[in-house]
């Protein structure tokens, strides 16, 4: 992912790492501070049951940010595309890019667009989407087609304005977890990983990545 980014010119200033479990011990050896964290989970049916309800009882009733960036997904096997853009968008006073960075580049075209407008924009970003599918051929032997199934997504957890963030193209809009601070903000991301383990309580799948200041 860090090498993702890089190649999409973000300098590696900040880092991509494996959250390698969830107690305090564990915690504590995840190099501070962290700016994003990304979840990659089996999506089943029962969370996809959860998913709809959930739309259900948020729909209009909560207060999200005019300063949250937030992007739809519409390209299959995009989500950890999107994932990344939900952590990088949303954290670009903490981040360094070179000058000539597409990644830069295309939020600031994007910014002042809808969450629609943004999807459709990515479909025809050549220079993201080709990165996108280097990245997947080199980590694993094959990158899956577009077509193909894929039922392990990605979700970002971002910290805008004190509030605890869940950015998910597959959802109509973000989703508020509470309060957070810079300080608590892993701790606060993880309570919510919980959740989420906690729904599928046989499943495996989960990884937990955090973006954190490279120390050195």
């Amino acid at each position: 992912m860090t090498k993702f980014v890089n190649c999409l010119g973000m300098k590696p200033t900040w880092q991509f790492g494996d959250v390698y479990g969830l107690d305090p011990e564990l915690l504590s050896m995840v190099p501070r501070p962290v700016c994003a964290v990304l979840l990659l989970f089996p999506v089943t049916e029962k969370y996809e049951a959860f998913k709809q309800e959930e739309e259900e009882k948020l729909k209009g009733q909560q207060q999200v940010s005019p300063d949250i960036y937030f992007i739809k997904q519409t390209i299959g096997n995009a989500c950890g595309t999107i994932g990344l853009i939900h952590a990088v968008a949303n954290n670009q006073s903490h981040l360094e890019f070179e000058s000539d960075s597409p990644l830069k580049k295309f939020i600031e075209q994007t910014v002042k667009m809808t969450p629609e407008e943004r999807a459709t924009f990515l479909e025809k970003d050549e220079s993201i989407r080709v990165t996108h599918e280097s990245s997947a051929q080199e980590g694993q032997s094959e990158a899956p087609s577009l077509d193909e199934k894929v039922n392990l997504h990605f979700i970002a957890f971002v910290n805008v304005g004190g509030q605890l963030y869940e950015l998910d193209g597959r959802k109509p809009f973000p989703v508020v977890h509470g309060k957070t601070s810079e300080d608590t903000f892993l701790e606060d991301a993880v309570e919510v990983c919980k959740i989420f383990m906690a729904r599928d309580p046989q499943e495996v799948r989960f990884t937990i990545i955090a973006l954190s200041k490279d120390s050195y």
